[in-house]
This record gives C-alpha cells, sequence and structure tokens, in this order.
C-alpha cells in the first residue's frame, strides 16, 4: 500500500497546474468547435447529400436521382432566358460592380476622416450607423424614396426641372437602385476596416517621402496601398462574399420578394429560396447552393492568391 501511495504522489503521476490549464483549454475549445461543425459543417454535407436526391419534405421517400439536378442547373444556365441563368447573372452583376465602388469610395472616406481631429469620433459612428441598423427596415426606407412621383428621389429630380424615373419598377434602373443602397449601408464596416488599418502606418514614412520631394499620387502609390494590403485582401475576401450572397434587399424591395421587375434583380440565394421554401423542390435548391459554394470558395482562393503578398 504504501508503495502505491508514493507511486501516486510521485512527480510523474502528479498533475500540475500547467497540464490542468491544457486540459480545460481543450474541454472548452472543443465546445464551440462541436457547435460549429454541427450548425455549419453537417448542413453543408447535407446540402450535398439533398442535392442527389429528389427531396421534398411532404413525401414520404426521397428517390435517389445522381447528378440529374446539377444537369438540370446547367440546362437553365444554357438557355437564353431562364430564371436561373438571370439569378446568377444578377449575382455576378451585383460583385463585379458593387466591391469596387464599395471599397473605393471607403478608402476615399477613411483617408479623409484619418486626416481631421475635430468630431472625427461622430463622423465614424455615423458611417457606421448604417451598417448595425437592420437591413429590412434601410431596405422599405429606400423603397420609400424611390417611389413614384411622391418619393423623395422623384420630388428632388421634379425640383431640379429633370424628368422622374422608375427606379424600382424599370429592369434597367432596379439592380442599380438596390446596388446603391446596399454599397451605401456595408461602406461603413469597410470604413472602419481601412481607419484601422491607415492608423497603423508610422507617420515617419510620409514624413520622409515629403523631405524627398514625393508628390501625394506616388505617396499613396508606394505607401499608402502597399501598407493597406492585409485591410484590402481582407475587406475584397469578405464584401465578394457579402455581395454573392445577397437576399434580404432584392426581397425587401421588390413585390412580393421575387426579384423583379422581370427578374432583373433576382439572386442565387432568392432562388434557392423560392425553390425550397416555395416550391418545396429542394433537391434542387440544395444543387444550385452548392454550385453557389463552389464558386465562393473558387473565388475567395483566386483572390487571396492574386492579392495576398509579402510586403518588404
Amino acid at each position: 500500500m504504501g508503495r502505491k501511495a508514493n507511486a501516486a504522489g510521485s512527480p510523474r503521476f502528479r498533475w500540475t497546474l500547467a497540464r490542468k490549464k491544457i486540459v480545460w483549454a481543450y474541454i472548452f475549445l472543443a465546445i464551440p468547435i462541436v457547435f460549429f461543425a454541427y450548425i455549419r459543417i453537417y448542413p453543408t454535407f447535407f446540402a450535398f447529400q439533398m442535392s442527389l436526391h429528389d427531396y421534398n419534405p411532404l413525401a414520404v421517400e426521397q428517390p435517389y436521382v445522381g447528378l440529374e439536378n446539377y444537369e438540370k442547373v446547367v440546362e437553365e444556365l444554357s438557355k437564353k432566358k431562364s430564371v436561373t441563368k438571370s439569378a446568377f447573372r444578377n449575382t455576378i452583376s451585383y460583385v463585379v460592380f458593387g466591391v469596387p465602388i464599395q471599397l473605393c469610395l471607403a478608402l476615399a472616406i477613411a483617408m479623409m476622416l484619418n486626416e481631421i481631429r475635430f468630431m472625427s469620433t461622430l463622423y465614424r459612428i455615423l458611417f457606421f450607423l448604417p451598417f448595425v441598423t437592420s437591413t429590412i427596415a434601410i431596405a422599405w426606407v429606400f423603397r420609400m424614396l424611390y417611389q413614384p412621383r411622391f418619393g423623395l428621389f422623384n420630388v428632388i429630380l421634379q425640383f431640379l426641372s429633370l424628368p422622374q424615373q422608375p427606379f424600382l419598377t424599370r429592369p434597367q434602373q432596379a439592380l442599380p437602385s438596390i446596388l446603391a443602397l446596399v454599397i451605401w449601408q456595408g461602406m461603413g464596416f469597410a470604413v472602419i476596416i481601412f481607419l484601422a488599418g491607415l492608423k497603423q502606418i508610422p507617420r515617419t514614412y510620409y514624413e520622409a517621402a515629403e523631405v524627398d520631394g514625393a508628390s501625394r499620387w506616388h505617396t499613396f502609390r508606394f505607401i499608402t496601398m502597399p501598407l493597406l494590403n492585409p485591410s484590402i485582401v481582407y475587406l475584397l475576401v469578405l464584401q465578394t462574399i457579402s455581395f454573392l450572397r445577397m437576399f434580404a434587399p432584392v426581397v425587401a424591395m421588390t413585390e412580393q420578394g421575387r426579384g423583379g421587375p422581370l427578374d432583373s434583380t433576382t439572386t442565387v440565394v432568392l432562388r434557392v429560396y423560392r425553390e425550397a421554401f416555395q416550391s418545396f423542390n429542394m433537391g434542387y435548391a440544395s444543387s444550385l447552393t452548392v454550385v453557389l459554394f463552389a464558386m465562393i470558395l473558387g473565388v475567395t482562393i483566386i483572390q487571396l492568391s492574386v492579392t495576398s503578398r509579402r510586403i518588404n
């Protein structure tokens, strides 16, 4: 008995405080990891599984159809006109036009805010406030502003003796009208990130460039932009994913949330929602989800490989 007690009390079997901390750290980390896997990773694989079936939640049996849903997606994309093709085209348009405009405006505003000292905190709050405001609430306000005849924007146009515009009721203007809202609402987040990056740039770099006689353009090109590269890469990836997943503004600003007029504003996520929860065609909706996931993954990898670089 004495030998066993000595063995248990020996340093080899004793739990030190450091070991206890490590064990408890892994235990507490396992909880969010399991939760994340359950709500994120498992649904991803389940969506892929549903895309291989003619899945209907109201039916008893879910027959296996293989790649038939993906063939249907390809068939829809190959047609001259189809809702799915319009959804992908509009989603790409949101990204191609929205992300560069938003980031350029945010960078310009951040550089101006970085130069001011008086009431700078108030200006930052004002620019960031739309980002934390409900998207549905903002969308309904903009929908009222876009209204023909009595909407504020058309009242201003009438006051300036300019022709009033249909905005949300004309296919050529509906997508830019919604895009303006999305750019404005998300710009505050990009401004804050750019401001944080600008604050990290030492002032001595600009002072040295000024002594050497560098112009403002050369200072911006060879000092500001390279040192802001981490912020640019982060925002480029994050905002691209955000635009690819656009849903709420389109639902709130279009008639009955259908992505009109004439499917000119519908997105892939809205198409997934309508197929899954209105038509109960969850197999086809899941195939669209998988295709969108592949798009997001591919675009993210390309952006990271092209824009990420080591600053020497």
